[in-house]
C-alpha cells in the first residue's frame, strides 16, 4: 500500500523497464536525443578536440548525422569549432550541474571530507552507482596517485572499486549480478578479480562486514577502503572512500587507523543528511 506522502512522488510517466532493472527502449524512446548525447560524450580528457570524422566514429554516427548534431550544439552554445576541430564549451557543465545541484549530499559531505583529509592526509571521495559504473559526486584530493586524474563526474567500473563493491553489496544478490556482466568485466591489473563467483563471495563479505578494501585491482599501487552512506531509513544512497598509495599505509593501518575515522566521518555525514533540508534519493539503477 502506498502512503499518501509517497503517492505524490510516484512518476507521472510510466518508464519501460528491462529485465536488468534499467529503463528500456519503449515506443516513446527518442533516438535523436540519444545520438545528440553520444556526440557530447565523444569528447573527454583524452580527446578534448575532435574532427568531424572522429566525432562520427566515437558516437557511432554517419558524418552527415554527426555534422547536424554538432551544428545544433554549436547553435545552442554547447560546442565550439576552430578550423576542422570541434570542442565542448563551458556551457555543457550546466547539464551535469542540474543533477549535482539537486543533491544535498556533495554539499553536506564536503566539509566532513575536508576535515578527514586534514587528519589523515589521504584523498577522500564520494560516489553513486550508475549502471555498471560509479560516478564521483564529491572529492577532496591530496596528491595524485593514479595515472588518470579524478574529479567530480569521473567514472570507474563498479566491480573493481571499493566504493563500487559497497554499492553493489547493498543490492539484492541477483540484481547486483546485472551490474558486472561478462562484457563489462576486464583485467586492469594482475590482482583484478574477474571471476563472477569470487565477486559474489566478495560482495557477500562486504554485506557482512560493512566496508570494503580493494588492493591494487583498478591500478597498480592504489589501495582504497570504502563504507556506505545511508539515509534515514537505512538505505544505501552513496559510498565514501579513502584512497592511498600502497607505500603510505599497511593493511593493518588501514583497518585500525583509517577505517574507524572513515566510519566516524560517514556517521557525521549521515547525521547532517537526516537533519538537512534535502535528501539524496537512493539509487535505483
Amino acid at each position: 500500500m502506498v502512503r499518501a506522502k509517497d503517492a505524490a512522488r510516484q512518476p507521472e510517466i510510466a518508464v519501460p523497464v528491462s529485465s536488468n532493472g534499467r529503463a528500456g527502449r519503449g515506443s516513446d524512446f527518442v533516438q535523436s536525443l540519444e545520438r545528440g548525447l553520444a556526440v557530447i560524450k565523444a569528447f573527454d580528457s583524452t580527446n578534448p578536440e575532435l574532427t568531424l570524422s572522429e566525432v562520427a566514429r566515437e558516437a557511432g554516427l554517419t558524418r552527415a548525422a554527426a555534422r547536424r548534431f554538432l551544428l545544433t550544439l554549436i547553435d545552442l552554445g554547447y560546442v565550439r569549432v576552430e578550423g576542422r576541430l570541434f570542442a565542448l564549451r563551458p556551457r555543457v557543465l550546466e547539464l551535469g550541474y542540474a543533477y549535482l545541484s539537486s543533491l544535498s549530499l556533495p554539499e553536506v559531505a564536503q566539509p566532513h571530507m575536508e576535515a578527514l583529509v586534514g587528519r589523515i592526509h589521504e584523498s577522500c571521495s564520494v560516489s553513486v552507482l550508475d549502471g555498471n559504473e560509479v560516478v564521483y559526486v564529491a572529492r577532496v584530493p591530496t596528491h595524485r596517485i593514479m595515472r588518470v586524474a579524478i574529479s567530480v563526474g569521473t567514472r570507474f567500473p563498479a566491480f573493481a572499486t571499493s566504493m563500487g563493491r559497497v554499492l553493489l553489496a547493498a543490492l539484492p544478490p541477483e540484481q547486483a549480478e546485472t551490474h558486472f556482466p561478462p562484457e563489462a568485466v576486464q583485467q586492469f591489473t594482475t590482482r583484478t578479480v574477474t571471476d563472477p563467483q569470487k565477486l559474489h563471495a566478495l560482495l557477500a563479505q562486504v554485506r557482512i562486514q560493512g566496508y570494503c578494501v580493494v588492493d591494487q585491482e583498478l591500478e597498480e599501487g592504489l589501495r582504497s577502503v570504502a563504507v556506505p552512506i545511508r539515509d534515514g531509513e537505512g538505505r544505501v544512497i552513496a559510498a565514501v572512500n579513502v584512497s592511498m598509495h600502497v607505500s603510505a599505509r599497511t593493511a593493518d593501518e588501514i583497518n585500525h587507523e583509517i577505517l574507524p575515522q572513515l566510519q566516524a566521518t560517514t556517521a557525521e555525514i549521515e547525521q547532517d543528511l537526516r537533519s538537512g533540508p534535502g535528501l539524496l534519493a537512493p539509487n535505483r539503477h
